[in-house]
């Protein structure tokens, strides 16, 4: 969702791109945006991935890249 959401995403899109159900969608949004991780930009009507979000995305990654060396990059 942090990925799909990096340049901006409405609700509809983050849920198709991340096949989820609308419930799910709700509650994931609501934890992403309460950690601080995402966050819903009114005026654009829009969710989008912050700072913080941005910096954790790419520490999942640097892990992933560890863990699985030999994996290719997406």
């Amino acid at each position: 969702m942090l990925e799909i959401a990096l340049d901006g995403a409405i609700k509809t899109k983050i849920m198709y791109k991340a096949y989820l159900s609308f419930p799910q969608l709700k509650e994931y949004l609501a934890v992403l945006e309460e950690k601080g991780l995402l966050e819903y930009v009114s005026t654009d009507n829009e969710y989008r991935t912050t700072d913080k979000g941005k910096h954790f995305l790419k520490m999942y990654k640097d892990v992933g890249q560890m863990i699985f060396p030999n994996s290719k990059k997406k």
